[in-house]
């Protein structure tokens, strides 16, 4: 299939980066509003502003000329990282109060983790309503058929066995094995299986396969090599709650494979350079738009998902820096000092900047033009 134009992935990057920092920002905003906070700037994207208007509260809204990302800048805010500013004698006690660092510590936290549990609720949103209108996919965990090279049949799995288990994870569905196996290429896992009323045990070596789509894109999976055969996939209709309810398993379940993958990374199990950053997205997103608006919106909800996870992640300038400051905070009866705060948040941009650095490497290294 044909890469989508420059003009096409520029159009659906914005359509997917744009109002997913409106939706993060707006949940900071927005429960700061409700605790009183004074909010002086809410931006999409960083750097030059180029538009823009003040509204009667005094929060400029405006649009930067770097669109990689947003803030909301609370009064008392030294900077966008929401770094404390030095205490202002000037400050009237109305302003002060109006403050985001004179708030109770437990407003402040919810005020900061509003934005990637926001981004969270989007995702939950989009699987609940696709739950909702399409159904749930199940299947009898039984062996119907392996493929070439079946990693399970080599190590002992027959036709007819019944997955009870993979890892101890419980198995009820055909359709609940990917998450155990594809992200853990090469990886060893325990399969429960149960045959003429026994359970076996029965150690696998995942299968590690080189798989690409149809616009060429390479990822390196796991497999087992065993299938439901043809037929055996019923799609169940559900009510709104257990559709809102399997949205959450889902959404929860995409984080924990993002938190696998950034594990194997770590451990070596994984090559840095599966990483990938705005170009990728961007890449990605344009490609998910020439298949349908179906596939656009699901790869919006995984956006939206990655969103939450990273700023999650404890590193300062993030929204998890600041989530760790409080706890320190709460566990210390008093905040951390304002010096080490600034040094703090000064490391975590130079640590977020230093990443940018390798994940846009990366994704110009994928380019046709860099031999990619």
């Amino acid at each position: 299939m044909a890469a989508p134009s420059l003009l096409t992935t520029i159009l659906a990057f914005a359509l997917v980066l744009g109002p997913l920092i409106v939706i993060h920002e707006l949940g900071h905003y927005l429960v700061g509003r409700w605790f009183g906070v004074k909010a002086d700037a809410f931006s999409v994207g960083f750097g030059k502003e180029l538009a823009g208007y003040t509204d009667k509260r005094g929060t400029r809204w405006k649009l930067c000329a770097l669109p990689l990302g947003g803030y909301v800048q609370f009064a008392g805010d030294m900077n966008p990282s929401s770094a404390p500013a030095p205490a202002d004698p000037s400050v009237s006690d109305a302003d002060r109060a109006m403050q985001f660092q004179t708030k109770p510590l437990w407003q402040r936290a919810l005020i900061v983790l509003a934005g990637p549990l926001t981004n969270l609720l989007f995702a939950v949103a989009i699987f609940a309503a696709f739950n909702f209108a399409l159904g749930r996919a199940v299947a009898v965990p039984e062996v119907a058929e392996f493929s070439e090279q079946s990693a399970a049949q080599e190590a002992g799995v027959r036709l007819g066995d019944r997955i009870v288990a993979i890892d101890g994870n419980p198995i009820e569905s055909f359709t609940e094995i990917p998450q155990y196996v594809v992200p853990y290429p090469g990886r060893t896992v325990v399969i429960t299986v149960s045959r003429d009323g026994d359970e076996l045990a029965i150690p696998v070596k995942i299968r590690s396969e080189l798989e690409s789509d149809r616009f060429g894109n390479e990822a390196r999976i796991g497999r087992l090599g065993i299938g439901a055969g043809s037929g055996a996939i019923d799609v169940v209709q559900v009510d709104p709650i257990k559709a809102v309810e399997l949205g959450f398993t889902q959404s929860f379940d995409v984080m924990k494979m993002m938190a696998s993958g950034i594990a194997q990374i770590v451990t070596g199990e994984r090559s840095v350079k599966e990483l990938g950053g705005p170009i990728k997205i961007a890449k990605y997103s344009g490609e998910q738009f020439t298949l349908g608006w179906f596939q656009f919106v699901g790869f919006v909800a995984l956006i939206s998902i990655n969103l939450a996870f990273i700023n999650l992640l404890p590193i300062p300038a993030l929204d998890g820096g600041h989530l760790a400051f409080y706890a320190a905070e709460a566990v210390r009866r008093k905040p951390l000092s304002q010096r080490s705060q600034e040094w703090a948040v000064r490391t975590g941009v130079a640590l977020v900047l230093a990443l940018m650095l390798v994940v846009t490497f990366n994704d110009l290294a994928t380019l046709p033009f860099f031999g990619g």
